[in-house]
């Protein structure tokens, strides 16, 4: 029996229509991320974008996001980052009832697949994020609900440091509280997050947590202190996530494109 697939889409910054984002096509890049996903055997059974969905979460946006997901039909679960607004997002995509889960962020849990999907609002209305009581009492209160069950917590930013100087300066702010009630619920098997457009892993709260890259442009990877933070176009890439109840999570980076094999030795 094969395993439950989660594809982990981050970071797309669609703009409108014949525009770019600072000289990048997130359009394209977007478009060509889905294509593959659509394509790839076996297809993942669901689809997670972990924020930043949009540029500057205007409707002509979310409109040009609606229609280069159209392709997927699988269950679709999105969640806003920084550059994204709620309520264009809910109006964008009314037809999804779990972005009203929450009246007013937009959090909610999943029940549906083998693996528990838990979504946790970190936006603030600036570039870092930030978890209020409300939202960490929400979350130990969904979390507490179904403690036998597997499930992946996705939020947008990481709640940990990266020491990428310009990425640990948008993070999660205070991430203690937000640890301690990750820490008291063991079913957790990771913290899926999106926001510095680099693939990263740390031990966190007794679980994993891990950031995906954009399906668009990257970060840099500069560990110097204080160095600025750079755009580069490595190739794009979304996370996938295999569950099975006897061996966990697994999760791959995929990387967007063709590559071509190399020869054959003589």
């Amino acid at each position: 029996m094969r395993p439950f697939l989660l594809a982990q889409v981050s970071d797309p910054h669609v703009t409108a229509p014949g525009t770019l984002c600072r000289g990048v096509d997130t359009i394209a890049m977007l478009r060509g991320c889905v294509a593959q996903l659509t394509s790839m055997p076996p297809r993942p059974d669901a689809v997670a974008i972990t924020g930043d969905l949009t540029d500057s979460g205007r409707e002509e946006q979310y409109a040009m996001l609606r229609e280069l997901l159209a392709p997927f039909d699988v269950q679709l679960y999105l969640i806003p980052g920084n550059h994204d607004d709620r309520d264009v997002l809910r109006a964008a995509f009314g037809d999804r009832a779990y972005l009203r889960q929450s009246p007013r962020f937009i959090q909610y849990a999943i029940e549906d697949h083998a693996l528990r999907i838990v979504a946790l609002d970190t936006v603030m209305g600036e570039s870092g994020g930030e978890l209020c009581e409300a939202r960490l009492e929400w979350l130990d209160r969904t979390l507490a609900a179904a403690p036998e069950r597997a499930t992946v917590v996705l939020m947008h930013h990481p709640p940990f440091r990266t020491f990428v100087a310009g990425l640990d300066a948008s993070a999660l702010r205070d991430p203690e509280p937000f640890a301690a009630v990750i820490a008291r619920h063991p079913q957790v098997e990771a913290i899926l997050c999106g926001h510095v457009h680099r693939p990263i892993e740390v031990r966190f709260a007794g679980t994993r947590a891990s950031t995906s890259p954009s399906c668009a442009h990257q970060i840099a990877l500069d560990l110097t202190p204080g160095a600025p933070l750079r755009a580069l176009m490595e190739p794009p890439a979304y996370r996938l996530h295999a569950y099975s109840a006897e061996a966990g999570l697994v999760s791959h980076t995929v990387y967007v494109g063709e590559f071509a094999a190399p020869r054959a030795s003589r």
